[in-house]
Formats: C-alpha cells, sequence, structure tokens
C-alpha cells in the first residue's frame, strides 16, 4: 500500500509539473477579457461605422444604386482613382526600397535627419502637402518652371495627382522593408557571393525572397492610403469631370448637395474594390 501510494503521488506530481509547463504566465489578462475587449473595441471603431454605410446604402433600390455607381463621371472617377493610386503604389515600392537601403546599408553625413524627413509625409496636414507640392511644380514653381516652356504642365492634371499620391505613401514602404533590411543577415550575401553568385543573383535569389512580404506590405499600405487621399489631392487637380476627378471628391461634392444615400453608395463600391485587392496582396503575401 504505501509502495502505491507513493506511486500514485509521484505520478499526481508529474501531471502538476507538465501542466504547469504546458501553462506559461501571461502578464496580460486571460483570454476571453482580451478577446472580449479586442471585439469590443474593433465593433466601437471599425464594424459599427462600416454597418452604418451599409445600411445607409440599403435605403436605395436596386436601380437607384446602381444609377448611383455606375454614371460616366463616377466611372471614370473610379478608374483615374484605382489607377493613380497603383501606379503611385509601384513607383514607392521601388524609390521605398532604395531609400530604406541606403538608410540600412550606407553611412553617411546628416543620415539621422534623412532618416527623420521620411516621416514627414506622416505628420504634415495633407493641404499643407498640397499647398507645398503646387508651389513647386506649379508654371511658376521652383520646379515647374522648367517644364512649363516645354508644353508640360506638373500640377492641375493627372499628373500633379500621382505626385501627391507617391509624396504622401513613400513612408509607408520605407518603413515597412527598413526594419527587415536591418535584421536580414549579410553572411548569407557573403555566403552566395563565395558561391559565385552575382550581384543580381545574389539580390534575386536571397535578398528579395526575404524582404518580398514587407515590400508587399508596404505596397498595400501605401496603395490603401492614396486611395482615401482628398486632402493634398485637391490642391494640385483642377478637379475637372470625366478628366482629373477623383473619387472622394465626387463623394464630398455628393454630400455637400445632401445626397448621403449616393456618397454612400460610391463608398460602398470603394470600399469593397479596395477591400478585394488587399485580401489579393495578402493572399500573396501569405503565399
Amino acid at each position: 500500500m504505501t509502495a502505491a501510494t507513493s506511486a500514485a503521488a509521484q505520478s499526481a506530481l508529474l501531471t502538476s509539473a507538465q501542466a504547469g509547463r504546458r501553462a506559461p504566465k501571461r502578464v496580460l489578462p486571460g483570454f476571453g477579457l482580451t478577446l472580449g475587449y479586442t471585439l469590443f473595441y474593433l465593433s466601437i471603431i471599425v464594424l459599427i461605422p462600416l454597418s452604418a454605410l451599409i445600411f445607409k446604402t440599403f435605403t436605395l433600390t436596386w436601380d437607384q444604386f446602381w444609377a448611383a455607381i455606375s454614371s460616366p463621371r463616377v466611372v471614370a472617377s473610379y478608374q483615374l482613382t484605382f489607377g493613380a493610386s497603383f501606379f503611385a503604389a509601384l513607383v514607392n515600392l521601388v524609390f521605398g526600397l532604395l531609400i530604406a537601403w541606403v538608410l540600412v546599408r550606407y553611412s553617411f553625413p546628416f543620415k539621422k535627419l534623412v532618416d527623420a524627413l521620411v516621416d514627414l509625409p506622416f505628420a504634415l496636414p495633407t493641404a499643407v502637402a498640397g499647398i507645398s507640392l503646387t508651389a513647386l511644380l506649379a508654371d511658376n514653381g521652383w520646379v515647374g518652371q522648367y517644364f512649363a516652356p516645354l508644353g508640360i504642365q506638373l500640377v492641375f492634371n493627372r499628373v500633379g495627382i500621382v505626385f501627391a499620391l507617391i509624396f504622401i505613401g513613400l513612408p509607408f514602404v520605407v518603413r515597412t522593408v527598413q526594419p527587415v533590411l536591418e535584421d536580414f543577415e549579410k553572411e548569407l550575401e557573403e555566403a552566395a557571393g563565395s558561391l559565385g553568385a552575382s550581384r543580381w543573383q545574389t539580390f534575386y535569389k536571397v535578398i528579395l525572397p526575404a524582404i518580398g512580404p514587407a515590400l508587399l506590405t508596404g505596397f498595400a499600405m501605401a496603395f490603401a492610403r492614396a486611395v482615401g487621399e482628398y486632402g493634398s489631392v485637391i490642391f494640385v487637380s483642377n478637379n475637372i469631370p470625366m478628366e482629373s476627378q477623383i473619387t472622394p471628391f465626387v463623394i464630398m461634392a455628393k454630400l455637400e448637395l445632401h445626397d448621403y444615400a449616393g456618397a454612400t453608395a460610391i463608398a460602398m463600391v470603394m470600399l469593397a474594390i479596395s477591400f478585394v485587392l488587399l485580401l489579393l496582396i495578402n493572399g500573396l503575401q501569405s503565399w
């Protein structure tokens, strides 16, 4: 009996020790409380406003909804908004990677100042950004004055919109890629070089796969930011319907006319297209 009791006690102690190892201590409260707070916070900040948008759209009949989202003026604004946003995000993908590479791999005077300037579009009000770009790119601006005699206008057209979207989206790519480059092991590059790989092969086969997910994330964030940009674009665009009018401006115009249902219908299309594109990009990143 004594041996059996001792064996049972040892088994109980072993089970208790295993249970202790399986349940590590956590700094934050338990799963149930944190999950409940997360869902509550997301509901207030995200789900409830989006639900209001959806319910307001449901006040329209299908014919009214289709007429609101498919008019030639609105369709042209879709094409300009998503096309310019996609092109600006592509430009930021290339030059954002280049800037992040220089900031991580090289030392030069005033490096910290240059690094801080990358965050300037984050802190700068969009109206100030629009005024600055107008003063810079207008026909009498510092840069525009050299292009005006050639018949090239850099603002008050689609070119100005792309410049504005590039300006506000650049930090998203740089700040997403920069930490990944800092953590990248240089020994992998040295190993590739010692095995006979060229610089292009090292970048394409060693570095790019490691930073690829970060690049896609930065691209998605820059694209999403550009799609919803309004403040800076209205200063560098002449807002001519069917030519240089972005979708957020169309939505604001409908709100000024108290056409709330029409504005929410267009916003619903913007939301759906943005969600699908981001879903595809995130799926590609996961793959």
